[in-house]
């Protein structure tokens, strides 16, 4: 069972006209919830908008997590290359399949969607990062060279969807510390991190270890996929 539809109605009504004069930078409003079916389960997904700057971020819930103590739930970034076209440079849809596939089998879970592409520059600015790397700079000094901190990324939006969402607590799917800092910056109760490691490949491994070593991530680098299944499980 998701939310019941008293709740969905409740909960529209709410968002309606809802403002945030003291931060509208971070403000968003619920538009819109549907029932999603889906191979990972069955979720129901709400649309978030947001007036100041007009992106579109999702939520993806899994049960009623309405008033919910201990919610799983994972934030993930919008990423074109990854998500969608599976690409090998990341971990991006790796981490967002597992996370779907894990909650889909838990009694309650979200995962929030951001549209904050390439850690929050841009997708023209992640391609220039990448032409970067492709010529020897990882990923940091790649977006550093931009005039970019390695990650710009705010949770302040996320934040902002978990309570209009009326969720109390949650277990933080993440390998990123610093995701953990900025949520409880913003006001979110965490009461556990649920690692979501998966495999690198043989493409995504450099990547990988600078964010381990620079940026911080919690990363098992020690199992690496062999290409042709890293490529198989992209497809």
């Amino acid at each position: 069972m998701g939310l019941p539809e008293s709740v969905v109605e409740q909960l529209l009504r709410e968002n309606e006209n809802h403002e945030c004069p003291d931060a509208p930078e971070i403000c968003v409003r619920i538009r819109a919830i549907a029932n999603l079916p889906t191979r990972f389960g069955d979720y129901q997904v709400v649309a978030f908008w947001n007036p100041l700057d007009h992106k579109e971020h999702a939520a993806f819930v899994h049960g009623n997590v309405y008033g919910a103590e201990e919610v799983p739930v994972r934030l993930h970034s919008e990423c074109l290359t990854g998500d969608a076209i599976g690409s090998l440079r990341c971990d991006c849809r790796d981490q967002l399949t597992e996370s779907l596939e894990r909650i889909g089998k838990m009694e309650t879970g979200v995962v929030l969607y951001l549209r904050q592409e390439g850690r929050g520059i841009g997708f023209t600015n992640k391609i220039r990062a990448y032409q970067l790397q492709d010529a020897g700079y990882d990923t940091v000094q790649a977006n550093e060279a931009l005039g970019f901190r390695p990650d710009e990324r705010d949770y302040g939006i996320a934040a902002h969807m978990l309570g209009s969402l009326h969720v109390e607590s949650i277990r933080i799917m993440t390998n990123n510390p610093a995701k953990v800092r900025d949520l409880e910056r913003h006001g979110v109760r965490i009461v556990d991190r649920i690692p979501v490691v998966v495999p690198p490949n043989a493409r995504n491994y450099a990547y990988l270890e600078t964010k381990a070593k620079k940026m911080g991530h919690l990363l098992d680098l020690e199992q690496t996929d062999d290409l042709d299944t890293a490529e198989e499980n992209a497809r």
